[in-house]
This record gives C-alpha cells, sequence and structure tokens, in this order.
C-alpha cells in the first residue's frame, strides 16, 4: 500500500497488536482470469518469534473457490483494517486545510499452504475455538464424530506463512498543530474515534498536543 514514511510503523509487536484487535482480515488471491478475489473472513495470528516469524491460521468453505485459487497460486494478501475516522479541518488553527481520514491498517504478503485432512483440520479447528470461544471446546466435543467429520469435510483450512508486512499508522503525525483539538474531538468521539484517541496518546502525539497549546 501507499506508504508515506511519517506513517511508516516497523514495530512487528504493534502490528501483531493490531492484527489480534481486529482479526477480520480480507483474504486476496488471484482468480483464473488473473483478476483479484476477496474473502472476508477471521484470521488468527501465530506469533513464532523474531526467528519464525507470522504465520495466519484459518479457514473457508469448500464451495468457496478462494482455496483452488490459493492452491494454484499460493501467493496472496492479507488486510487487516484497524480503527478509522473522519478528520475535519476544523481542527486546524487556519482556514487554509482540507479534510482527511485517519486510520490503521496490516497489510500481509503471504504464502498459503492448505489444511486438508481431517485429523489437520480438526487440530487447526480446535486451535481457533481455543483462540475465540474456548467454552465450546466441549460442545465442539459433545457433538459426535460423525457430526464433526460432516463440519470437517465442509471447509478447507490454511496457513498464510507471512513472507512481507507493512503496518501503517495514519494519524496526521506530521500535522502537529492539528493534534490538539483532533485529539479533544476524537476523545469525545465514536468508538473508532475514541480508539484512535488512545492511539495518539500511546505514540505521544498527545504530549505533542499540550506543547502545541503551551506555545
Amino acid at each position: 500500500m501507499y506508504m508515506p514514511p511519517q506513517f511508516n510503523s516497523r514495530d512487528r509487536a504493534t502490528a501483531a497488536e493490531l492484527m489480534r484487535q481486529h482479526p477480520f482480515a480480507s483474504l486476496i488471491s488471484t482468480d483464473d482470469e488473473g483478476l483479484p478475489f476477496v474473502t472476508h473472513l477471521p484470521l488468527v495470528l501465530d506469533d513464532r518469534g523474531e526467528e519464525g516469524g507470522f504465520a495466519l491460521l484459518g479457514h473457508c468453505a469448500k464451495p468457496n473457490p478462494q482455496w483452488r485459487y490459493l492452491q494454484a497460486r499460493p501467493r496472496a494478501v492479507a488486510t487487516f483494517l484497524g480503527p478509522h475516522a473522519y478528520l475535519s479541518p476544523s481542527v486546524y488553527p487556519d482556514l487554509a486545510r482540507v479534510p482527511t481520514w485517519n486510520y490503521l491498517a496490516v497489510h500481509c504478503t503471504v504464502e498459503a499452504r492448505l489444511i486438508e485432512t481431517p485429523s489437520d483440520k480438526d487440530a487447526l479447528l480446535k486451535r481457533l475455538i481455543g483462540e475465540h470461544e474456548p467454552a465450546y471446546a466441549q460442545q465442539w466435543r459433545e457433538l459426535g464424530e460423525d457430526f464433526q467429520l460432516k463440519m470437517l469435510n465442509g471447509i478447507v483450512g490454511f496457513e498464510l506463512k507471512v513472507t512481507a508486512l507493512q503496518c501503517k499508522l495514519k494519524l496526521n503525525q506530521h500535522r502537529r498543530e492539528s493534534h490538539g483539538a483532533m485529539y479533544a474531538r476524537y476523545s469525545a468521539g465514536t468508538p473508532d474515534e475514541q480508539a484512535l484517541a488512545a492511539w495518539m496518546q500511546r505514540l505521544g502525539m498527545q504530549t505533542d498536543a499540550a506543547e502545541v497549546q503551551e506555545n
């Protein structure tokens, strides 16, 4: 994605946090006609450390051709969108300004490996259940082997090894004169705006805002 240097975060912990907090991703591969094919789905981050890198775990319905495209062309892209919100030009002290949209996003270039055997898919589902709703594990076990196999036969799992990553934190960092009014407005706004205000604070932009107001 377009990445001006002031918005480019190279902190892998920040990228991991965004992927965990906003796991509903867009998985983009190439169809048989060479066009992008997109599936919106949850992906679970598997952080294997500095040496092992990141992997993303998920599955799709067997009728969804996404898995066939991943099998034929394993290289794909997964994107995660964090909080985002409109920014009014009224946050600036002068009128010669224009609106923008602030957002946090992570893009991962991935290499896909399909997970197709019942035992491997069962292990994958148990991992995903443990991530999203551990209490459901008992119910899944009690559904019986026949039902489980039927459900497992209806999906194809995949592991997406992350080979390249971009993390974009677009928060008007380069416009310090906007930070005071921007932080105040976002702090009192929608849940997404409040989340952006928290990220401003985390990045030290609230301190910038106070310094600008004092001067």
